[in-house]
């Protein structure tokens, strides 16, 4: 093997919604295989009150998104309105993770406010610091999202259930295939990836038949939960860094 292809004649499944095409092109620069079959999938949530959750999102002082899922979701309500990033200037924005940001920003926004840890626990801690009682704050939120942003900030967080995250099981057969045959990794995202995984695959196919990788404290929990076992967790949870400590662990 390639000391600079630790991933040759590897095959790294990629479970959440989409793949960039730089995660991709990370992974077979390394020398493997990318492949993407998602458990999980989105669509906008459509309300009759759209218009008045847009119109409030220009009044509160803080915008909160902790997925690129919920900007593409916001982006298109903007468009669907015939609204522009000019008119939340006076809105500040609080992001989980990097490429939540970047989207924004290829938007028009400005962020203001990024954890240290991409995680909604590390945010609550650390965002808490620049709130008063009487901030208010519009946490734009999936369907999955656990309430620890709303219930842990230390003033006042209105919610817009912007897009739903729903199963999916169209990859399930050429999942089980790959598994069979491949040496895989399969990178889990989120909770909802794992449940996926656990009803459908995991009743044939025990963990031990590939590698398991998680994004966020979260999932790995829900894995460690399910019965699996040697996880391959990035501090930084990215994906970027979870492909890196992927081709890390193979090198070993």
């Amino acid at each position: 093997m390639s000391n600079n292809q630790p991933l040759q004649h590897d095959t790294i499944v990629l479970t959440g919604t989409s793949i960039t095409g730089q995660a991709q092109s990370q992974i077979e620069a390394l020398g493997g295989e990318a492949l993407h079959l998602p458990l999980i999938e989105v669509a906008d949530v459509q309300s009759n009150d759209d218009g008045l959750f847009l119109q409030r999102s220009q009044q509160v002082d803080w915008l909160i998104f902790t997925s690129q899922n919920a900007v593409h979701a916001f982006i298109r309500k903007m468009e669907q309105y015939e609204q522009d990033a000019s008119l939340w200037i006076e809105q500040r924005i609080a992001v989980v993770g990097e490429k939540t940001a970047e989207a924004l920003e290829m938007a028009g926004f400005s962020i203001h406010f990024v954890p240290t840890t991409y995680s909604a626990d590390t945010m609550v801690k650390e965002f808490n610091r620049f709130l008063q009682p009487e901030t208010t704050c519009l946490f734009m939120r999936g369907s999955m999202a656990k309430d620890t942003i709303p219930n842990g900030l230390k003033c006042r967080v209105e919610t817009w259930t912007i897009y739903e995250t729903r199963p999916t099981k169209k990859s399930i057969p050429e999942l089980k295939e790959q598994i069979q045959h491949k040496n895989c990794t399969v990178v889990f995202a989120s909770p909802s990836a794992v449940r996926v995984y656990a009803e459908e695959i995991l009743p044939l196919h025990d963990w031990d038949q590939i590698q398991v990788a998680a994004i966020g404290h979260v999932t790995e929990k829900a894995l460690i939960a399910l019965g699996a076992w040697d996880i391959i967790q990035p501090k930084t949870y990215t994906m970027q860094q979870v492909i890196e400590e992927i081709a890390r662990r193979k090198e070993s």
